[in-house]
């Protein structure tokens, strides 16, 4: 579509996925009110999810998942020499997400019990970053489509863009949802990052952490609050380490 008799310059977009559930990548097939502009502001010439078209030219590359095995390093080391800029997709991609749990126990002894004799190469799983140099992150799991269309606008019309500073529970009280803590719930709300629009929380689910640290987070005056309404450093730890976002912080 000509813009004043001009044909847009469309960037090329290739989209990756590596260990992970492949649930991010779905999120930007999905929302039908806005796909079509989003189709139609970029060139798709490698995604699995929608098209058996596959091309090594491409400008940005979205990576969604961990890293968990050589070939996948030496994959993505691959897709970072072609691509202009590389981003990180999701939890998983920008933390290691969920899969960087196993990282706590003895991988070839869990290797050999599952599969036994047939034992599957595994590494410890490690986020895009630790990798190869990563332009931009959007954090989430699932990501927002909303988020990752504002990222989009940014990188092809440049439209500025910031990712959000506040924690989740600027959100919270935005929406009018009442406090997690207070509905018998540990909720790490207070020091992760804002953007998603607190969709757990508002729904009746505290926050996971997801999305990582937010700007500065005041881990002190958090765990003294957990502490206050009767969960333990245990329980606390569990819930830092689910997606990898805050690891190493206790």
């Amino acid at each position: 579509m000509k813009y004043l008799g001009i044909d847009p310059i469309k960037p090329k977009i290739a989209v990756f996925d590596f260990t992970s559930c492949e649930g991010c990548e779905l999120q930007l097939a999905n929302k039908e009110d806005t796909l079509a502009g989003f189709l139609n502001a970029v060139e798709i010439v490698t995604f699995r999810e929608i098209s058996s078209a596959a091309s090594d030219d491409y400008d940005i590359a979205f990576i969604e998942g961990a890293i968990s095995r050589s070939d996948e390093i030496t994959r993505l080391m691959d897709i970072r020499k072609k691509a202009k800029v590389l981003v990180a997709l999701g939890s998983c991609a920008c933390f290691g997400g969920v899969n960087r749990m196993k990282n706590a126990y003895d991988l070839n002894q869990a290797n050999r019990e599952v599969y036994g004799k047939i034992a599957k190469e595994t590494l410890p799983v490690r986020s895009v970053k630790e990798i190869v140099p990563v332009d931009l992150e959007i954090h989430g799991c699932p990501v927002s489509k909303a988020e990752v269309e504002r990222i989009v606008q940014h990188l092809v019309w440049d439209i500025p863009y910031t990712q959000p500073v506040y924690p989740v529970c600027f959100e919270c009280k935005q929406r009018y949802a009442t406090c997690s803590f207070d509905l018998g719930q540990l909720c790490l709300g207070p020091i992760t990052r804002g953007g998603c629009g607190a969709p757990c929380p508002v729904g009746g689910l505290s926050c996971w952490g997801c999305r990582g640290p937010s700007e500065d987070p005041n881990y002190e005056e958090f765990f003294r609050i957990a502490n206050e309404y009767g969960y333990g450093d245990d329980e606390i730890e569990e819930r830092l380490n689910f997606f990898g976002g805050f690891e190493g912080v206790r």
